[in-house]
């Protein structure tokens, strides 16, 4: 089984570049996107349900254009969640959730898993917007140990919109007071680690250097390298010994992230 997850930076966008196209053509298992910036009805009907796949999107409810993630799946799951159930929070169409308790195609077919998706909001914008984005990591982790405690692996991914350490971003010392890398920020991953949880890439690459998934546009930093690892998956223990595989698939255009996957099984 094969995992992608991409920010898309504009679903309908990235379909004109071709990018839908490259989806389809490696057709993974399941693909995760962020940043869909479209209700699922502006979407034309392939991009909407395209063959072989259950679709499900998750939108922003006041803002037009804004934010939204999606999930395609070769695997019907058992149950959806559209948010974590607290309205604040949930208003952006940050998170879906799909729950398989059977038939999700691992060695270990009886074992339960959910496959989480989300958009974690931006803290630019002033002290009340990384307020929202603090409590959205709090909610967040909840619902995650929630599912957790039920009985369930738990594998999450999305743009997380943090560096954790010093070797996910290019230039941490520049950065040391700036949203994305503060320290309040990057203290939520330790929180999320200590709750049981594995950085995948980091576990099959410990100390690799230079591996990045967003690059600013404006100023070419793609073609510098100057770059932020803002992409993850991770993984409670049980679904990591499943993991065969992680990748940062840099070389694939078609918006300001690059996707990243996981082989499991």
């Amino acid at each position: 089984m094969r995992i992608i997850s991409w920010n898309v930076n504009g679903l309908r966008a990235n379909v004109k570049k071709g990018a839908f196209d490259w989806f389809l053509n490696e057709s993974p298992d399941i693909y995760c996107i962020q940043e869909v910036k479209a209700e699922a009805e502006q979407l034309e009907e392939g991009v909407r349900n395209p063959n072989g796949y259950f679709s499900y999107f998750d939108h922003s409810k006041g803002r037009k254009g804004y934010s939204g993630v999606a999930v395609y799946s070769k695997i019907k799951p058992d149950k959806v969640d559209f948010g974590f159930g607290f309205h604040e929070l949930d208003q952006e169409g940050r998170f879906i959730a799909l729950f398989f308790d059977k038939d999700f195609s691992t060695k270990e077919s009886k074992t339960k898993f959910v496959v989480i998706n989300t958009y974690i909001p931006n803290g630019a914008g002033g002290p009340e917007r990384l307020d929202f984005k603090l409590r959205f990591y709090d909610h967040f982790l909840k619902y995650i140990n929630t599912q957790k405690k039920k009985g369930y692996e738990v594998i999450f991914t999305g743009d997380i919109n943090t560096a954790h350490t010093e070797i996910d971003l290019a230039r941490p010392k520049e950065n040391s007071e700036n949203t994305g890398f503060l320290p309040i920020e990057r203290a939520w991953f330790d929180k999320v680690i200590d709750s049981g949880y594995i950085d995948v890439f980091r576990f099959f690459h410990k100390n690799e250097l230079g591996k990045y998934t967003y690059w600013d546009m404006k100023t070419f930093a793609r073609e510098r390298n100057v770059g932020w690892r803002l992409d993850y998956f991770f993984a409670s223990k049980g679904a990591l010994k499943l993991v065969t595989k992680t990748r940062i698939l840099d070389e694939i255009i078609g918006s300001d992230h690059c996707p990243i996957d996981i082989f499991i099984g």
